[in-house]
Order: structure tokens, then C-alpha cells, then sequence
């Protein structure tokens, strides 16, 4: 009896943790994941039950594990990008590909290919980054994440400035400002368009 506490709190913080995540990836415009979800409910499923049958968990050290293996892709990409701004890019690529290859869901998948193609347009590397933006935008799901989307088409518009293909360029920032009209991405699309116009007069 002394495990059943245990094992219901597992149970509510597993089921409170992952409300309240995707409910944030939906006010951010994210994109709900169905792969966080089914992933928090295995962990939590699984640590449930051992507190229920073997012994009692500390819902301190399963909420950490928890956040650990179902962020695991976007604590990467946070670490990647403390590499770039440090111009250990290097290290910054190898993370970012290490993340890939973690099973990321959609979401968080064009979350890393949108800060590498950050990181090669920090290096000058234009038409690397053009084909990760390209990259980024390909894919299943990729109408329900705005802020990924309008992301996407904003840096993949700065690219093809970059790359001499100024139409696409400029398809690219009216995208950005289609897919989520008051985001920075849109804000800075309609600059980078003003600035366009400007120097054609």
C-alpha cells in the first residue's frame, strides 16, 4: 500500500507535465506533437507502474528524467546554439546532428534545422544554409507549427537574398508573413521587403 501514493502522483505529474507542455507549444504556435505526448505517457506509464509494484519513486528525480528524455532534442539545440555564439561551430554542427538523430517529433526537427541554417548564415555559408532552410520546410506536418513555419520562410528568404535569388527571397518573406502575420519573422520580412523596394526606386 505504501507505493500506491507513489504511484498515483507519478501518474498526475506525468499527465500534468505533458498538458501543460503541449498547451505551451500551443500558445507559442509551435505545433502540438504527438510524439512528446505518446513518449511522456510510456515514461510515465512505465514509472508508474514500478511504483506501484516495486518500490516508491521520488517524483523529483522522475520529473527530471522526464523533462530529460522528452526534451532531449531541444536541450541539444540549446547547447548547439551556446556553441555558435561562441563560434565553436564545430562543436555547434556536431550537436545539431547528434540531435537529428534522436528521433526528434516534427517540430522539434525543424527547430534544429532552423538554428543550423542560423549557424551557417553566421558563417558566411549562405548556400549551405539555403538547402537547410529548404530542408526545414520539407516534410510531414508542416502546416501546424506558425512560429517554425514563419521562421523558416524568413531565414530561407535571407539565404536566397544572400545566394542572388531575390524572388524567391521575396516569396519567401510574403510566406513568412502569411504563416503567422504578427510574429518578429513577420515584422522583419516586411522590412527586409521595404528594403528591397527601396533599392530597386
Amino acid at each position: 500500500m505504501d507505493s500506491l501514493p507513489s504511484g498515483l502522483i507519478i501518474s498526475l505529474t506525468g499527465l500534468l507535465y505533458i498538458a501543460g507542455f503541449e498547451a505551451l507549444f500551443f500558445i507559442r504556435q509551435q505545433g502540438l506533437s504527438a510524439q512528446f505526448a505518446i513518449e511522456g505517457l510510456v515514461i510515465t506509464a512505465a514509472s508508474a507502474a514500478v511504483a506501484f509494484t516495486v518500490l516508491p519513486i521520488n517524483v523529483a528525480l522522475f520529473l527530471a528524467a522526464l523533462y530529460l528524455l522528452t526534451m532531449r532534442v531541444r536541450l541539444l539545440i540549446d547547447l548547439g546554439n551556446w556553441f555558435t555564439r561562441r563560434h565553436s561551430f564545430q562543436r555547434a554542427f556536431a550537436i545539431y546532428e547528434f540531435a537529428l538523430l534522436l528521433y526528434p517529433d516534427p517540430a522539434s526537427r525543424r527547430a534544429v534545422l532552423i538554428n543550423r541554417g542560423l549557424a551557417e548564415l553566421t558563417m558566411q555559408k549562405s548556400e549551405m544554409a539555403y538547402h537547410t532552410f529548404k530542408e526545414a520546410l520539407s516534410g510531414g506536418e508542416l502546416r501546424r507549427g506558425a512560429l517554425y513555419l514563419a521562421a523558416s520562410y524568413y531565414n530561407l528568404g535571407i539565404a536566397c537574398r544572400r545566394t542572388g535569388r531575390d524572388l524567391e527571397a521575396i516569396q519567401c518573406f510574403n510566406e513568412a508573413k502569411s504563416a503567422m502575420p504578427n510574429s518578429i519573422y513577420a515584422y522583419a520580412s516586411e522590412r527586409a521587403l521595404k528594403e528591397d523596394w527601396a533599392g530597386k526606386r
